[in-house]
């Protein structure tokens, strides 16, 4: 068997080599084809080829890491959406839902009304966050509808992920913009508990989010 250990590891370091993506779902195909890679040598085996032919014959069978990569790549560049859409779909719906609560009962809330600009960005940055929830359920629903299908990757997914991406940009850009500006117009803000844990929690989410969109764009690339 160290032969063919040799000979599967070979293809399988140079099959990793190549693909890019989640390091779990990575790992878990490549154990998935070593599995697979292992059944078969030993079918040819029983069936009486030498040890190490039926070993060489198995890999052969399987294709090349060249051969191999893009299906697992489609792969991985799918699971890769998928994690990115549920992150996504979860911090959208918290801003969009619990947005409005850091302002309440704030000192400055029954004062004059912010800018006309103000309520521009303010409102803009909810519909961000509904297209961000939108594309989010896209992403899960497409990449549900492809696996029932037996479909490899998820059809539209670079779209639907560059979309997803860009809109998460967004919405980070407008946030910053719009908590800069609160900063400004009420100083009472920056001591405002409120205010203080939602900047936390929302600086903790664009941190998840960041990794997840990073990881979608590494694997799509």
């Amino acid at each position: 068997m160290r032969g063919y250990d040799g000979v599967v590891e070979e293809q399988l370091r140079e099959l990793a080599g190549r693909l890019r993506g989640p390091a779990r779902l990575k790992a878990e195909l490549i154990v998935e084809l070593r599995h697979a890679l292992s059944d078969a040598a030993e079918a040819y085996e029983e069936g009486g080829l030498p040890a190490t032919e039926a070993q060489r014959r198995a890999v052969a069978e399987f294709g090349t890491p060249a051969q191999l990569a893009p299906a697992y790549q489609a792969e991985l560049a799918a699971g890769a959406l998928r994690g990115l859409s549920v992150r996504a779909l979860a911090v959208a719906v918290v801003l969009v839902v619990a947005g409005d609560l850091s302002w309440k009962g704030s000192s400055w809330s029954a004062g004059p009304p912010p800018p006309d600009g103000y309520l521009l960005l303010s409102a803009s940055l909810n519909w961000i966050w509904a297209a961000v929830a939108g594309l989010g359920v896209a992403g899960l629903v497409t990449a549900a509808a492809a696996a029932r299908r037996g479909q490899v990757g998820v059809p539209g997914g670079r779209l639907l992920g560059w979309g997803l991406t860009g809109a998460l940009g967004t919405g980070a850009v407008a946030g910053v913009a719009l908590f800069a500006w609160s900063l400004g117009l009420w100083d009472a803000a920056l001591t405002w508990p409120p205010m203080i844990v939602c900047a936390v929690l929302v600086g903790g989410a664009f941190v998840l989010l960041g990794r997840a969109a990073r990881t979608w764009l590494t694997t799509a690339r």
